[in-house]
C-alpha cells in the first residue's frame, strides 16, 4: 500500500473524530482582530470568536497559510517518506492554494499532490472522506488525484445566510443588496459552485422557510445523489441542525451518512451566526 498523507486547512469543517480517523493533518488558518492574531480552532472558537465580535465591534479579518508553513509542513512528511495530497479551501477565496502550490514547487512535485477543491467547508470535507477511502484501497497519488478532479464537480454546497450583515461588512454584498435583504426579510441561499459563492433562491419570512427551500432542493436531486455520505454544517445553530438531520432521514437512503458539523471561525467570520447548509456529492 502507497504511504501517503492527506493534509487540509481548518476551513474543512471536519468534525474531529472523522480527522482522528482518517488521520488526517490540519493547518489553520489565521482570525485576526485589531492587533491580536488567532489559529482558527487552535487559539479560538466559533462562540469566543462571536463574543471578540461583540467585544470590539467589528468582525475580523481572516488570513491564508503562509508558504513557510507548508514547506515546514511538507518537508516533514517528504522526510518520513510520504507522498501528500493538499486540499483546502478554493483558491478564488483565498491565497492559501498558491501558497501549498509554490511550497509544492519549491521541494518534490512528483511526490506532492495539490488540488483545488473549487468549494469551502465540508465541500471540502467531503473530498477529503474520498480521498480518505482511495488511500485505504491502495490508490497512488495519481489515480487519487485523477479521480478528485472529477469528483469535485459533482459537489453540491449551499447555506441559508440569516443576515446579510457579516457578507456586507466584509464586502462580499453591496449595500443596496443588504438593505433589500434587510426590507423584504430576505434568508438568502448561498451556492457553491466552480468555485465561487453565489445567490441561489431567495426565500422570504421565517428561517424555517429557507431550511426548506433546502430540503427540497435535496429532494429534487434525490434521484443522483451518491449513496455515501451528507453534512449539515452550521455556525452555532444547533435547533435548525437537529431540525434538518430530522428532516433528511425521512427523505435519504438508509445507507447515507448523515453528518452533523460547526463551522470554524474563518467560515463563520464570513458568513455569520445562525449559517446553516446542507452538503453532499451528486453520482
Amino acid at each position: 500500500m502507497y504511504k501517503i498523507k492527506i493534509i487540509t486547512d481548518s476551513t474543512c469543517d471536519l468534525p474531529k473524530d472523522l480527522i482522528l480517523k482518517y488521520d488526517i493533518k490540519v493547518i489553520p488558518l489565521f482570525v485576526n482582530f485589531k492587533d491580536k492574531s488567532y489559529l482558527d480552532g487552535v487559539d479560538i472558537t466559533t462562540d469566543i470568536l462571536y463574543d471578540k465580535v461583540n467585544e470590539y465591534e467589528m468582525l475580523p479579518k481572516t488570513s491564508a497559510i503562509s508558504f513557510q508553513t507548508f514547506l515546514e509542513t511538507f518537508q516533514e512528511y517528504l522526510n518520513q517518506g510520504f507522498d501528500i495530497i493538499y486540499m483546502g479551501i478554493s483558491k478564488s477565496m483565498s491565497s492559501t492554494y498558491n501558497n501549498a502550490r509554490l511550497a509544492s514547487e519549491e521541494l518534490d512535485v512528483e511526490h506532492i499532490s495539490i488540488i483545488d477543491s473549487m468549494n469551502l467547508s465540508t465541500g471540502i470535507g467531503l473530498q477529503l472522506l474520498r480521498i480518505a477511502k482511495l488511500r485505504d484501497e491502495g490508490k497512488n497519488l495519481a489515480e487519487i488525484t485523477a479521480d478528485i478532479l472529477k469528483y469535485r464537480e459533482n459537489v453540491r454546497s449551499q447555506f441559508v445566510i440569516p443576515t446579510l450583515d457579516y457578507l456586507y461588512k466584509g464586502g462580499r454584498c453591496s449595500g443596496l443588496t443588504n438593505l433589500v435583504g434587510k426590507v423584504f426579510k430576505i434568508k438568502p441561499i448561498i451556492e457553491v459552485r466552480n468555485g465561487k459563492m453565489s445567490v441561489g433562491p431567495k426565500p422570504r419570512g421565517k428561517m424555517i422557510n429557507a431550511l426548506n427551500v433546502m430540503l427540497n432542493m435535496v429532494k429534487n436531486d434525490l434521484p443522483y445523489l451518491e449513496i455515501e455520505n451528507i453534512f449539515v454544517t452550521h455556525s452555532l445553530n444547533y435547533d435548525d441542525c437537529s431540525y434538518l438531520v430530522d428532516e433528511l432521514k425521512k427523505i435519504l437512503p438508509t445507507k447515507i451518512n448523515i453528518y452533523t458539523s460547526n463551522a470554524g471561525c474563518v467560515i463563520s467570520s464570513h458568513c455569520g451566526k445562525g449559517t446553516i447548509g446542507i452538503l453532499y456529492v451528486l453520482k
